[in-house]
């Protein structure tokens, strides 16, 4: 395994997990003794600021960009993982990349320094069938590595997600980038940091108290209601007025003096007496004006 120096630990069990396919032979290299630096320049972008732990996918981008005159072939990037509680592990990052329109799969394997490493290989090839049935049948072709032309930038489109186990966390992303040739390679690529948190749901909020029933009006009041009240144009009902009897014009009967007379209690017999002469002085009166007439 040729690398190009300085390479940490991490990257050189990144180049372990790249075992060559059979029958494999040796490409043109992208590194060289004239090349200054290296020959890929790497970036990650794109990516959200947060992961929620059994949530979605989030989707990022890794831009390969050849600065040489040569095609850089069998390109394989290396994603590097490090999480500040030191407690990320390998199943829970779900990580896939996308080549000629199809998710590959990325298997993590931890270091000795606590980092998780995943390459870009087809070594869950039968797996990643096996978990997307709308594949093609005999399962994913095997993934040969990018090729990115002279001058040219090759966009990768990567997906994360983080089972519901993963704790909260800050986590790191970098990618190193790897040419295969055979059985060794050259790393000849480094990105920059893509930073994000990992986060989980707070605790759910107790069922709210159901709301109050609405009160449903009584029917009898509803019906007792004046027709008024119903139709604010109607004109107001009145209340007939009783008609006068013709003995309350201020003329009384002879029989209604009398009961007045009782009412107010003359009672002795001299007044009974009294009030009979009067009587009949009034009865007599009357018959000789009509006599007159």
């Amino acid at each position: 395994m040729r690398l190009c120096p300085p390479v940490s630990l991490c990257l050189a069990a990144a180049a372990a997990l790249l075992p060559a396919p059979a029958h494999a032979e040796a490409g043109p290299s992208c590194s060289g003794p004239e090349a200054g630096g290296f020959p890929l320049t790497t970036r990650l972008h794109g990516g959200p600021d947060s992961y929620r732990a059994g949530g979605g996918y989030g989707i990022w981008y890794l831009d390969l960009t050849n600065t040489t005159r040569r095609t850089c072939t069998e390109i394989h990037p290396v994603v590097v993982l490090v999480d500040a509680e030191r407690a990320l592990k390998p199943t829970q990052p779900r990580l896939e990349f996308y080549a000629d329109g199809q998710p590959h799969p990325v298997r993590f394997e931890p270091t000795d320094d606590d980092e998780l490493v995943g390459a870009f290989t087809d070594d869950d090839v039968d797996d990643h069938a096996s978990d997307h049935p709308d594949a093609e049948p005999d399962g994913l072709p095997p993934f040969p590595g990018f090729t990115v032309g002279p001058g040219r930038t090759l966009t990768v489109k990567l997906r994360l997600a983080l089972t519901s186990d993963t704790v909260p966390n800050a986590v790191t992303a970098n990618a190193a980038v790897v040419q295969r040739h055979g059985d060794d390679g050259d790393w000849i690529g480094q990105s920059n940091d893509y930073r994000f948190a990992v986060e989980t749901d707070p605790h759910p909020d107790p069922d709210p108290e159901p709301d109050p029933a609405p009160a449903v009006p009584d029917p009898a009041a509803s019906e007792s209601a004046p027709a008024a009240a119903e139709n604010p144009t109607a004109p107001p009902t009145l209340t007939p007025t009783p008609t006068p009897s013709a003995t309350e014009t201020g003329r009384f009967s002879l029989a209604e003096e009398a009961e007045e007379l009782a009412m107010t209690g003359l009672s002795s017999p001299a007044a009974l007496i009294a009030g009979t002469v009067c009587l009949l002085a009034a009865g007599a009166a009357v018959l000789l004006a009509r006599r007159r007439r």
